[in-house]
């Protein structure tokens, strides 16, 4: 008999949770126990490796009902918001779709308004901000890749075009480069603030979420960078300021806490002490530096205040969770955030998919493919998780992110189909594990019976 490691334990686990998902800690235990029987385990140390990595799930409908034996009747699950965004100019990408709000739990969508023909592209869409995969934000720290449009230099750039950040020094360098002046003068409306050499003061912020690699504070610190220079404009920056803010306020949000209370149950993303630790940096790199000198950089930068209510909504601890759950939530594969795409709804079957198409921006420009005719009213829809996933592990990861349970007519069906599974595997697993707890009592009255001869024969009664 021997004691499992950890790592030994939590791969067992993982592997039995994940081929029995509804089976309960105890069952779960006496599995683990038959599948290694060299193993010493107690259900104690079971329990805790289950509830550490996120595998005893509470069924958000038994919150609601009040069943669950940790819920109270105040307890509530909550789910993501949207809200339409106000005077949303759909056909500056396409005529061919219109926005739908559904209702309060289900939100906005994108519904066609006309026959789109399978294979067609419907729209392609430039990132609102983009926060690239590390691999190409290393590319750009590195000068071998567009700050803006995040295109690797290479053949299919002209060398003679690529320019340099305007403020760069050799005394205060900026690893920034651009494809061309185009490409550096759009880059002005979000690169000022994260500018090495004109706020030093976000270093910190920038390295950090690099270390950590966590995109959605990449992401909210380009949205910030962006919003902060446009209230910097000149006398229609109040007005521009207010239309920004309304885009924002449009995305689907959910608060990191709402998130870990109610839907998520593991650590795949910095814990709460993470999330202090980037508040921190947050707030240093665009209110507050540390240093005299970056205090200086910065208020040449901000030479007027953020009005009061879109200060508190990106400074305020808790804006600053909601604000990280609303990137992790509308940000597409790739990083980047883009204001029509944020519409498109979840389905396992998806009737249009997200390409990268165009040769020169191809890593954020998106083109929007339908996959299947679409009828006229018909939403589309796109898929949030891994198709390929079996539905237990869809269900899982759709509510990790608090989108619900998916009723889309395929997990319908694959769900009716594992019931039937999973009735028959109790069946045998139960069959199986009586059988071992008779072996066991027979072992038992058998080694009770030698035990009374011995003591008959050492007694000389026999």
């Amino acid at each position: 008999m021997a004691t499992p490691t950890d790592v030994q334990l939590k791969d067992a686990l993982i592997s039995l949770k994940s081929s029995n998902p509804t089976l309960g800690i105890s069952k779960v235990h006496s599995l683990l126990l038959k599948t290694h029987p060299e193993w010493v385990v107690s259900e104690k140390r079971t329990r805790k490796f289950l509830q550490n990595e996120g595998l005893t799930i509470v069924d958000p409908a038994s919150v609601n009902n009040g069943t669950s034996p940790s819920s109270n009747k105040s307890d509530k699950v909550v789910y993501p918001s949207s809200r339409l965004i106000p005077n949303l100019d759909v056909s500056k990408w396409t005529n061919k779709v219109e926005v739908k709000y559904f209702n309060k739990k289900k939100g906005k969508g994108l519904v066609a308004k006309e026959k789109i023909k399978e294979g067609e592209a419907i729209w392609k869409e430039d990132p609102y901000v983009i926060a690239p995969e590390w691999e190409i934000y290393d590319f750009q720290t590195q000068s071998v890749a567009c700050s803006f449009c995040t295109t690797p230099f290479s053949s299919t750039v002209t060398t003679s075009l690529v320019t340099s950040c305007p403020a760069s020094t050799s005394s205060t360098p900026c690893p920034a480069r651009f494809c061309n002046r185009l490409c550096r003068e759009r880059s002005a409306r979000h690169h000022s603030f994260l500018c090495p050499a004109q706020n030093p003061a976000s270093v910190p912020l920038m390295k950090w979420g690099r270390e950590v690699q966590w995109m959605g504070l990449h992401a909210l610190a380009q949205l910030t960078s962006r919003l902060l220079t446009v209230s910097q404009l000149g006398e229609k920056s109040s007005e521009l300021l207010d239309e920004e803010w309304k885009t924002i306020s449009g995305f689907a949000q959910l608060s990191l806490e709402d998130r870990e209370k109610y839907h998520f149950k593991g650590q795949r993303e910095p814990d709460q002490a993470g999330w202090k630790k980037a508040y921190q940096l947050y707030i240093e790199a665009f209110k507050e530096p540390k240093s005299p000198a970056d205090q200086k950089k910065l208020a040449k930068l901000i030479k007027k205040p953020l009005k009061r209510d879109i200060d508190r909504g990106l400074f305020d601890y808790e804006s600053f969770l909601k604000n990280l759950g609303k990137m992790s939530l509308n940000l597409e594969a790739h990083g980047g955030l883009y204001v029509l795409h944020s519409h498109l709804n979840h389905s396992c079957t998806p009737n249009v998919s997200i390409r990268h198409l165009d040769q020169r921006t191809a890593l954020a420009r998106i083109t929007v493919v339908a996959k299947q005719d679409i009828e006229p009213g018909e939403e589309l829809f796109i898929t949030y998780v891994n198709p390929q996933l079996g539905v237990r592990s869809r269900q899982i990861e759709l509510e990790a992110w608090g989108f619900g349970k998916c009723a889309c007519k395929r997990c319908v069906t694959e769900e009716k189909e594992e019931r039937v599974k999973e009735q028959q595997k109790q069946r045998t697993m139960d069959k199986d594990l009586a059988g071992v707890d008779s072996e066991a009592r027979q072992g038992t009255e058998m080694d009770m019976a030698d035990l009374e001869k011995e003591l008959k024969a050492g007694l000389g009664v026999m």
